[in-house]
């Protein structure tokens, strides 16, 4: 990345987790080119458009049919749509640690930011807690046969738990969860209770498909979701989401079925725009002979691991710790009490870019490599003194501009 002075910088926030193996990918990039050659946009469905859907069926195993659309809110608030037609029910619940589902009503009315939602709409989406089925089991029971729909992301931050134990994030791979053996993980007790219960699980793939396993994290984590929502990675940066799933969920959207009462889907103009899908279909072949999620897998681990080193080396590992899943990890800023503390965090991104290296969180790309690795411990190194600093004596003479704050929150 390069900012207005020309200066050079080595990126981790990878177009919003968009990019997954490079920034202006020749071979992506082509096959994009040659997509935009044929029209890019046609008024009746391109080959492309049929390739592409058959791609994504074929690779992930809870998939029959697939719809495509440009944005990841659009597919996830397709898919609650399809719940509430498919259940007759209303009621949405939905995972209140992770970030963000849709910017439309049913899920933004669930944040502080509730002007303009109105009453009737807030009080439709119900929360429940990551790794806590009986937080879950609890919103069944107070409102039987009223809900939908139960939609979360597969990981985050944390791996689903073990028999109430914590999952992989400690290690280099997730692959405990591919001992049949083994207890039921949580997502496998959330497919339980929601098949009992008649309500649809629909997995939010946006950030784990095309970063955890090639057939989504849902394989890794051993369950077949009713409806699954992917985007971002899916196309190397270009503009692809998609929801796809089961036949008899699915196939509510079409119209194809004469007397059939219509539900109104999806009306994209570009939804099926030829580039992004020709890029997608690249960016599979290229990750299969590539062996991208390995390198995530590989270069995270390794990254994580280098963080909570220097962090200990420099004395401030109770106030900077890495975690998360390998291929996708994360960092956390505490102060002296051990809350978290936006001003800390806001310091180490400041002092990371006068290093060189963007940093806002950690999207991992095929391109990041050994002399990036190098970087960002030099990078590393420079922030934590300043850091440290900071933890000791306080932040306000050492910050140069606003502390961040985040998303959700009630005023500007």
């Amino acid at each position: 990345m390069f900012d207005a002075d020309g200066r050079r910088y080595l990126d981790y926030g990878m177009a919003l987790r968009a990019v997954n193996i490079g920034y202006a990918e020749d071979e992506i990039d082509n096959a994009a080119f040659e997509q935009i050659k044929n029209g890019n946009n046609l008024t009746r469905p391109s080959l492309i458009e049929l390739e592409a859907a058959e791609l994504l069926v074929d690779l992930i195993d809870s998939v029959d049919m697939v719809k495509f659309t440009k944005n990841g809110s659009t597919s996830v608030s397709a898919a609650v749509k399809l719940a509430r037609a498919y259940t007759n029910r209303d009621l949405v619940a939905r995972c209140s640690q992770h970030p963000f589902f849709s910017y439309d009503d049913w899920f933004i009315g669930s944040t502080p930011l509730t002007k303009g939602i109105p009453q009737s709409t807030i009080s439709q989406t119900k929360m429940f807690n990551y790794n806590d089925i009986n937080s879950l089991k609890s919103l069944v029971d107070e409102y039987p046969g009223q809900i939908a729909c139960v939609v979360l992301e597969p990981a985050a931050g944390d791996c689903p738990s073990v028999d109430g134990k914590q999952g992989c994030c400690s290690e280099k791979v997730c692959n405990r969860y591919q001992d049949k053996s083994a207890e039921k993980n949580f997502l496998q007790e959330v497919q339980e209770l929601c098949n009992k219960n008649g309500i649809v699980f629909i997995l939010d793939e946006m950030i784990t498909g095309f970063r955890w396993h090639m057939k989504g994290a849902q394989y890794l984590y051993g369950v077949e979701p009713d409806l699954c929502t992917f985007g971002k990675a899916m196309a190397n940066g270009f503009s692809v989401s998609a929801i796809a799933g089961k036949k008899e969920l699915m196939e509510q959207g079409s119209i194809d079925k004469i007397g059939q009462e219509r539900l109104f889907l999806l009306s994209t103009t570009h939804g099926a725009e030829m580039c992004g899908l020709g890029a997608f279909v690249k960016t599979v072949e290229y990750m299969q002979h590539e062996n991208v999620i390995s390198h995530l897998w590989d270069y995270g681990f390794r990254l994580k691991e280098l963080i909570n080193q220097l962090a200990l080396e420099y004395d401030i590992n109770t106030s900077f710790i890495a975690k998360g899943p390998s291929c996708s990890p994360l960092f956390l800023t505490y102060d002296k009490n051990g809350e978290i503390s936006f001003a800390l965090r806001t310091l180490f991104l400041q002092e990371m870019i006068k290093n060189g290296v963007l940093m806002p969180w950690l999207a991992l790309c095929f391109r990041h490599g050994d002399e990036e690795f190098q970087i960002t411990e030099n990078a590393l190194r420079a922030a934590f003194k300043v850091y440290k600093i900071g933890l000791e004596e306080g932040v306000s003479k050492l910050i140069d501009g606003d502390v961040i704050k985040p998303v959700f929150r009630k005023f500007n």
